[in-house]
């Protein structure tokens, strides 16, 4: 008699080769209408699964994670950020947590430096403008946007993504400053030509365009407060690819509007999907769905990096990108 395969459970629709791989190799169980799982839907697929996948999507508290059965073992996340899983609950629960870094690195950089020019020059209100058929021919002072090059950039978080953002900026001759948890090596800010500053709030008065890289965590949450937007330059720009908690949309919302901040682009909201209803009707401010990472290419290595964990993990041995608490 074959051995029974391992029944994963998936919790939103993934690629089309990533599923097929799947369903050949365990019992995969697909979400096909690719809705977003309900508390209870969470709980049962906890109950019944061997492994369970998640997204960003799924609220993995500790409702979900009592109510693991006994099969499970190992809750495979499709995607880096774990922040949606209480990964001490499922560590102490005898749950093993992984994730896919690394992968959308270079997608998520390429789309913070298209956010910049968009926000920088304007490419929006300009789109928006022609296509209504407002234009009416060029002026000395139409659209009116600012110049990349020598604006100095600040990035907050110098991890993959962050040093990726860095290496396209300096392309683009921007001047490049940094603040980071810990200063990265003198080889790394040679390379990049990096200025690293230990004084958050020192960096955030001196930059033309801030963005945001590094992860939301307890102490990440509302890094960029009321306080520290305050400390920005009137013409500067806010981007952020991250993760929308990082920043306190309302007060930057409010900031935009009175003309207190140049502009912003944004890929990620505090309350998502919801967005504050006060940055949709700002013509400063460009808008993206969560899409920093919507790359066929990029996704569908996720679901391979998925499908590793798993194997290696069912194999018996560590899986390349388990979590581990201590990491957070």
């Amino acid at each position: 008699m074959a051995a029974r395969k391992p029944k994963v459970i998936v919790t939103r629709k993934l690629p089309q080769p990533v599923e097929a791989r799947m369903s050949a190799l365990f019992e995969a169980v697909h979400n096909n209408d690719d809705h977003a799982f309900t508390l209870d839907e969470l709980i049962a697929a906890a109950g019944d699964a061997d492994v369970l996948v998640s997204t960003i999507t799924d609220r993995i508290d500790t409702r979900v994670i009592e109510a693991a059965g006994s099969d499970l073992k190992l809750i495979a996340n499709f995607g880096a950020g774990v922040d949606h899983i209480d990964v001490n609950a499922a560590t102490a629960r005898g749950l093993t947590v992984t994730n896919t870094p690394g992968v959308l690195t270079e997608d998520t950089a390429d789309m913070t430096i298209a956010l910049m020019l968009a926000a920088a020059r304007r490419l929006v209100e300009g789109s928006n403008l022609a296509q209504s058929g407002g234009f009416t021919g060029w002026t000395p002072t139409s659209m009116m946007g600012r110049r990349m090059r020598g604006a100095r950039l600040g990035i907050i978080g110098m991890g993959r993504i962050g040093q990726a953002v860095a290496r396209r900026a300096r392309a683009f001759g921007l001047e490049v400053h940094y603040h980071n948890r810990k200063r990265v090596g003198t080889r790394i800010e040679a390379e990049l030509s990096a200025t690293y500053w230990d004084s958050l709030d020192q960096m955030l008065a001196r930059m033309d365009i801030i963005t945001v890289h590094c992860p939301h965590t307890p102490a990440t949450y509302h890094l960029l407060s009321g306080r520290r937007l305050h400390l920005l330059q009137s013409h500067a720009i806010v981007i952020n690819t991250a993760r929308g908690e990082i920043i306190d949309e309302a007060v930057l919302a409010n900031l935009l509007a009175d003309g207190a901040l140049g502009g912003a682009g944004l890929d990620v909201y505090e309350h998502e999907p919801a967005i504050n209803p006060k940055l949709m009707k700002l013509p400063n401010v460009v808008l993206l769905p969560h899409m920093g990472s919507a790359t066929v290419e990029g996704r569908i290595e996720m679901g391979e990096k998925v499908i590793i964990n798993i194997k290696t993990f069912l194999d018996g041995h560590k899986p390349p990108d388990r979590v581990i608490p201590s990491m957070l």
